[in-house]
């Protein structure tokens, strides 16, 4: 392995409340890269992509009230750990400009399919998705209320996500643009998370399985020559999972037009590998025209240990296939202790992938305290608003 992936690996870790620089991988410990967790099957493809220089993301949503020379201080130290760029939940020049100054790529992170606003409800209730049993999300949310999903179908949608795209990109100080929920709702949850809704989803159950609007199913008809009442069992239509996953793409590849045409990066945070985000949420994010995806692999979601995260990385390396780069989300909290962080990094590394970190509770300036992964950082259990993105 490169030095500089090396490296990376020594920073990473570091807590920002002093912990020395230490040396992680010891070569007893790691000698070869099939010990180290590279997928077998794909040993050839991790050495491959090594090779290439991959970024490093962290997701954040900007502090307001910090200062610029606090911000300064925060992006210059995310450079020196070996983030090349930040993605941002909100807009804030302050923030966008500072990690820039710092060297950092700065996008924007938007909700794209998963829109709650309360103006566009109230104008345009007819553009939100309806389950199988006819409930629109527009007054009947899935699972929380904040689940409000557009009807990708509709050339509406399209046209207001390419208007929110345009007018990101037209600020001087984005570098691209990062689209988060695009897709349909989960029709099957992270195994994780069925007990917060005192669900058995080993079946796709109707109240979640989206969308069934008119215009979908005209659409469907119009495409394929079937009509979709007339299928006895829809949740086991090849067809009507197609239609589904190019009404997503379709899309994101229109709004990819977009970024690449302002000359800005378009990525993506994804599910976890081709198979689960077909399966759970009608997203095949191997035919964007992106680049660069983020794969969610949060392996406590799903009831995995950390080894499965080179597992993951290799099964979406291997479908990409050079496409486009492919960063590993990690969700802080998932992980036991700063060694098992560790593992699941070197597991992304050697199977690939850049990657990209996440907690809802981590604070600026702390994107990796190690220290505090088993304590303050987990999310409360007793919220329901837990669903991931």
């Amino acid at each position: 392995m490169k030095d500089h992936r090396r490296d990376f690996l020594k920073k990473a870790l570091l807590a920002s409340a002093g912990v020395a620089t230490a040396p992680l991988i010891g070569a007893a410990h790691r000698s070869t890269e099939q010990q180290s967790g590279m997928h077998p099957s794909l040993e050839n493809t991790g050495k491959t992509a090594a090779k290439k220089v991959l970024k490093n993301w962290v997701w954040i949503n900007p502090d307001q009230n910090k200062s610029t020379a606090e911000l300064d201080t925060t992006y210059g130290a995310y450079a020196k750990a070996g983030i090349t760029g930040v993605f941002f939940e909100n807009d804030s020049e302050k923030h966008f400009r500072s990690a820039k100054r710092q060297g950092l790529e700065a996008h924007r992170w938007m909700w794209t399919m998963n829109r709650g606003e309360k103006d566009l409800l109230q104008a345009h209730p007819d553009w939100y998705a309806v389950s199988r049993t006819g409930k629109s999300c527009a007054t009947q949310p899935p699972y929380v209320d904040y689940y409000r999903w557009l009807c990708p179908s509709k050339a509406t949608t399209l046209e207001y996500l390419q208007k929110q795209v345009s007018s990101i990109l037209a600020l001087d100080y984005v570098d691209g643009i990062h689209l988060d929920y695009v897709r349909y709702c989960d029709v099957i949850l992270p195994v994780n998370l069925w007990s917060n809704y005192n669900l058995v989803q080993t079946t796709e159950l109707p109240d979640y399985d989206f969308c069934y609007c008119e215009h979908c199913q005209k659409s469907f008809t119009k495409w394929c020559g079937e009509t979709l009442s007339d299928i006895t069992y829809p949740e086991a239509s090849l067809s009507w999972r197609q239609f589904r996953y190019n009404q997503v793409t379709n899309i994101v590849n229109h709004l990819a037009e977009i970024a690449h045409g302002t000359n800005k990066k378009i990525t993506a945070a994804v599910f976890p590998t081709p198979e689960v985000a077909r399966r759970n949420v009608r997203q095949d994010w191997t035919y964007w025209n992106m680049d660069g995806v983020c794969p969610m692999i949060y392996h406590g979601f799903y009831k995995e240990n950390t080894r499965w995260i080179g597992d993951a990385v290799a099964e979406g390396v291997h479908f990409l296939h050079g496409k486009m780069p492919l960063y590993a989300g990690l969700y802080l909290p998932d992980f036991k202790s700063s060694g098992d962080l560790k593992e699941g990094i070197r597991y992304a590394l050697d199977n690939g992938a850049g990657v990209s970190l996440f907690s809802e509770r981590c604070q600026m300036g702390t994107w990796l305290v190690c220290r505090k992964l088993q304590g303050s950082f987990w999310p409360n259990k007793n919220k329901k608003q837990n669903i991931s993105k």
